[in-house]
């Protein structure tokens, strides 16, 4: 038989074989979201994921020690989950911290440096969310797994028009106007106002520069809400 027929044969048993033994191993690890992973976990699939890709792709690489070791990984995730439970600082010491990003509709620019999250990175969340204005935000946090959870403030939870027995005016989305000190041109074109007008309203609230300002949004009704990057606001401790 040919050596590339013979390889190939090789690879689609590898593949035949390989596939249900990690089915197996991922569902006796136990349930968990792609995007939900904790640190640890993502680098088991991480490490998973190149023993099964070797195995498949080099023929020359020995088939049983790469099962044997993909049975050994998921043993070893299912005690260090089991040993993450039953003891706290373990589980610490795997876990990354949740992070306060904003608070009482501010963002929390240290924060965020040390997570390295953007501005754009945690408006686009919100947003899923269902959220375009920070300042109905109370409190938002990045998790471990880096999904935002967030508060809305009481006077911005949803209700419905039978609690309110009124007609709810339409909802309206606030449009970044300041980024890291950078003025965004075009929303100040799209509420027909200009740099002057923003400069104006920042020395109102006593701020100088712009390279100040860590974020600033205009609502429809050309509400003005400011982020100071030097803000120090009381963040209540999150612990995960």
């Amino acid at each position: 038989m040919p050596e590339f027929i013979h390889d190939n044969l090789i690879v689609l048993v590898r593949i035949i074989t390989i596939i249900p033994l990690m089915l197996i191993v991922t569902l006796f690890m136990g349930k968990r979201a792609i995007g939900e992973m904790p640190v640890f976990d993502f680098l088991i699939i991480v490490i998973l994921g190149a023993l099964v890709g070797a195995d498949i792709a080099d023929p020359n690489i020995k088939h049983l020690p790469t099962a044997f070791a993909i049975i050994a990984i998921g043993l070893f995730q299912k005690a260090i989950v089991k040993w993450k439970i039953a003891n706290r600082k373990i589980g610490k010491l795997l876990t990354l911290d949740p992070t306060i990003v904003i608070q009482d509709g501010t963002f929390l620019y240290d924060n965020m440096r040390k997570i390295e999250y953007s501005i754009d990175n945690i408006l686009f969340m919100l947003r899923q969310k269902g959220i375009f204005d920070i300042c109905d935000v109370e409190t938002a946090v990045i998790e471990p797994n880096g999904t935002l959870s967030v508060l809305r403030k009481p006077a911005k939870l949803p209700v419905t028009r039978e609690d309110l027995e009124l007609q709810q005016p339409s909802s309206s989305i606030a449009l970044p106007v300041i980024s890291d000190g950078f003025i965004h041109y075009d929303t100040l074109s799209y509420f027909e106002l200009d740099e002057e007008w923003l400069r104006k309203q920042l020395a109102e609230e006593n701020i100088v520069g712009i390279n100040h300002v860590f974020f600033a949004s205009i609502s429809h009704q050309q509400n003005l809400h400011i982020n100071l990057k030097d803000r120090k606001l009381n963040i209540p401790p999150i612990k995960h």
